[in-house]
């Protein structure tokens, strides 16, 4: 929990009793690998935080092929939030992809802690505006670059995952086959 709080007051101040109606609010989880913290088709029901492991968001295009979006690591929020916040299905997977400890709010409690907590919402919001930043300027310089170079900047980008998850995963993410990815790699060391 204590991750948690440092987190949220890098982007504002709470004072203790608000700190301690988050803490109630909060569940700790252990979400095995390969598990879904929401699926495609359903409504997503919470908001996660990520204390251990990694997680990955992913979604299956009209060839039936899976397709990574991004990753979340610890000490970073995840959920759906398009399908969170209005209530409609998620199009995407967001998946453990390492067996994962995260502390997870129900919608209701989430909603609560808004409604309650007057900073709360600026704060979420600073949060979330430094997540889509964050996606955008790790997806962005991809999508222009050859495969070797995606490869080397996913590296910068992502210094901790690179030997904790599926390589099928990297490759799906940086748009190349995993033999590609394979061969990349080979000759770069």
């Amino acid at each position: 929990m204590k991750a948690f709080i440092d987190y949220t007051l890098q982007f504002g101040n709470l004072n203790q009793q608000q700190i301690d109606l988050i803490t109630k609010k909060a569940v700790e989880l252990q979400l095995p690998k390969d598990e879904y913290f929401s699926e495609a088709g359903k409504v997503a029901q919470q908001v996660g935080f990520v204390l251990e492991g990694i997680i990955r968001v992913c979604y299956y295009n009209n060839k039936g092929e899976e397709i990574t979006k991004y990753f979340i690591e610890e000490n970073n929020l995840v959920v759906d939030l398009e399908s969170f916040d209005n209530e409609i299905s998620s199009n995407s997977y967001v998946q453990a992809i390492t067996d994962c400890k995260l502390l997870v709010f129900s919608k209701k409690d989430w909603t609560e802690l808004l409604d309650i907590i007057i900073p709360w919402q600026a704060i979420v919001s600073k949060i979330i505006s430094r997540a889509l930043r964050q996606k955008v300027e790790r997806r962005s310089p991809l999508v222009s670059e050859d495969a070797t170079t995606r490869y080397l900047m996913f590296l910068k980008i992502y210094p901790n995952l690179v030997n904790r998850i599926p390589l099928s995963y990297i490759a799906s993410y940086l748009g190349m086959t995993q033999s590609s990815l394979s061969r990349i790699r080979k000759n770069i060391r």
